[in-house]
């Protein structure tokens, strides 16, 4: 088992490479069956796994370019293994959402061998490799199998990410030489202390806050991702809001905040505010929605302000007890992963509603529930998830993240609160305008769930409610995890 989280990330790589010699019928069979491997060996992860153990386990290092402090090191601790997880989970659910071609498959591969390099990575320069490594193929895949804008929605993804990763890696060198490593380890105990000082330090960590802020996306640097969320094929945009945006959340926990811990607490409010702003105005956003594709997108900023505010909350307060930490900590994981299978469900859901009717606009379908009742019903609980309704997945992180945040920060969480009440009329709204009143002459012909999809919707919904009901099983993974963190952080 020494080298499982290589086999891990190399396992997509090879069934891309495959993908060359494969025929085009059979593309989304091997893509599948690679998947399954995937699986195989995040599952052995989790058996080989103490959870009882925090810090990193599993490690793998190799020296690889010690002139500039390159080496290959990997490691996984709980968020990474919650994230593996997460990965395994969304990619198979995402090519079983369309059919596709050897070329789409290939570059999904790609992907998801660079996100599972990404989660693991413990040196800047492969992590930062891994990083850029799944933006590529993601700006491919929106411009070739992209909608009506795609080239625009693919141009403003690129330049957005390209921007912030290169503001990223000027800090970073600025990191390297003033402390000569580019360990994550060795960084987080330097920055106990103070990492940099003076300008240095506000430079370094601004560079490093405006890649991810963009990642995230953290308003106000939001505006390429309902335009590419819109456009992307439905698989695609799956992934994108499920397991990529996962990117910037554990970037903040694993970069960020260990790093600049005294910045963090000066800027504090004004930090604070962007979470609420992110939470906030991205529901309003999505209220004045038509297109159901924009309104999800909308309200993924809106999810993630939440895993935003939990972090900055336990970072940026001046009063910090320690149960309250660990509350919102373990808050922020759990939404991590369980806005990861929720949107990537309603992604999917509206792509049922396009492939049926050509359209994907509210006022496109009406009265759905009296010629598609499974579909309608299975819709609903992942939009009540998405919503935070008690029993289902979605209400345990956000949760925990107000109990937390609470204590720490009150005020921004009070206002965050604004958020719960215009996402449940977004989604009231959207559930009356698609599922209620009289069935529209369009949709008379509208069928219901196909066997094929209902083998997808039901357990994707069963786990919602696993997670829902008895969630023990997910914080057993991270508890270790968010001890030592909050303990970091204290």
């Amino acid at each position: 088992m020494a080298h499982l989280i290589s086999a891990l990330i190399l396992l997509p790589l090879v069934g891309a490479l495959f993908m060359s010699i494969a025929r085009e019928s059979h593309a989304r069979g091997i893509a599948l069956g690679f998947n399954a491997l995937t699986a195989i060996a995040a599952f052995l992860l989790w058996r080989n796994f103490d959870t009882a153990a925090a810090g990193l386990q599993l490690m793998e290092r190799h020296a690889w370019i010690p002139t500039i402090g390159a080496e290959y090191l990997v490691g996984i601790d709980g968020l990474s293994l919650l994230l593996v997880f997460l990965t395994s989970l969304v990619f198979p659910f995402a090519f079983f959402a369309q059919r596709t071609g050897r070329g789409f498959c290939a570059l999904m591969l790609l992907m998801q061998s660079a996100l599972f390099g990404t989660f693991t990575a413990q040196n800047f320069i492969l992590w930062f490799l891994f990083y850029e490594m799944s933006l590529i193929p993601a700006f491919l895949l929106i411009k070739i199998w992209g909608g009506a804008n795609r080239d625009r929605a693919a141009t403003k993804f690129f330049v957005y990410t390209f921007l912030g990763s290169v503001a990223m890696l000027l800090s970073f060198l600025g990191i390297y030489l003033a402390k000569g490593t580019f360990d994550f380890a060795a960084l987080a105990e330097l920055g106990k202390t103070g990492l940099l000082t003076g300008k240095m330090a506000w430079l370094a960590f601004g560079g490093i806050f405006l890649g991810l802020a963009v990642k995230v996306p953290l308003f106000p640097f939001h505006t390429w991702l309902p335009d590419a969320y819109e456009s992307a094929p439905t698989g695609v945009s799956m992934v994108l809001t499920g397991v990529l945006s996962k990117m910037g959340v554990s970037g903040f926990v694993r970069l960020l905040l260990p790093l600049f811990p005294h910045e963090i607490k000066i800027l504090g409010p004004w930090l604070l505010a962007l979470a609420v702003c992110s939470i906030v105005l991205a529901s309003l956003a999505a209220w004045a929605q038509s297109d159901l594709k924009r309104m999800i997108a909308y309200l993924s900023i809106n999810h993630l302000g939440y895993c935003m505010l939990g972090l900055f909350a336990v970072t940026a307060s001046a009063t910090r007890p320690l149960a309250e930490m660990q509350a919102a900590l373990s808050g922020v994981f759990m939404q991590i992963f369980n806005h990861g299978i929720t949107a990537a469900a309603l992604f999917y859901y509206v792509g049922l509603l396009e492939q049926r009717r050509g359209l994907r606009g509210l006022n496109d379908f009406g009265g759905l529930m009296q010629c598609a009742p499974l579909l309608c019903g299975w819709m609903s609980v992942a939009m009540f998830s998405s919503l935070g309704l008690p029993g289902l997945n979605g209400f345990i992180g956000e949760f925990l993240i107000f109990k937390g945040s609470f204590a720490l920060a009150p005020w921004p969480t009070a206002l965050a609160t604004l958020g719960l009440l215009f996402t449940a009329i977004v989604f009231l709204r959207a559930m009356q305008a698609l599922f209620s009143g009289p069935l529209t002459a369009s949709c008379n012909a509208f069928p219901d769930l196909k066997r094929s999809e209902k083998w997808i919707v039901v357990p994707v919904t069963l786990l919602m409610f696993a997670l829902g009901i008895a969630p023990q099983f997910a914080f057993n993974i991270f508890n270790a995890t968010v001890i030592q963190m909050a303990r970091l952080f204290a």
